[in-house]
């Protein structure tokens, strides 16, 4: 899959930068598969747009990925999110949100984590759902 638009920066500095998040958002996409706290597909996206404005050869790699390039190609391409994801991301951040509501006796914090959960829960609900091929 080609990259959409790259618009490669011409600072060499923001551009190592740029491939420093991207790496970093990489792993902790690739953390977040196994660890229920952390998203997957936001950082694996992050990382295919600071790849995208940086590195084409490791954005090919990640959208090219047998594992990864998947979870980005589906979502890029507007095919959606597959219903079990869907699921899984909801259940996990609504637990997720409820330890730490639990655990933060700060009322402020907890509504800031409720609003955020119900707006996140609405827009992922609001995305098309993949069809098993």
């Amino acid at each position: 899959m080609a990259p959409r638009t790259i618009h490669r920066s011409h600072h060499r500095s923001i551009r190592y930068a740029l491939i420093a998040v991207g790496w970093l958002s990489v792993a902790l996409g690739i953390l977040g598969i196994f660890l229920p706290v952390l998203p997957t597909t936001p950082f694996l996206l992050l990382a295919a747009t600071c790849f995208a404005r940086s590195s084409e050869r490791f954005y090919l790699w990640l959208v090219n990925h047998r594992r990864l390039g998947p979870w980005i190609r589906d979502y890029l391409e507007g095919n959606g999110i597959p219903l079990k994801g869907k699921l899984y991301a909801i259940g996990l951040m609504w637990l997720s949100i409820a330890v730490s509501s639990y655990v933060v006796p700060l009322l402020w914090a907890r509504a800031f984590m409720l609003t955020s959960a119900i707006l996140v829960t609405i827009y992922i609900l609001r995305q098309k759902t993949l069809e098993k091929t």
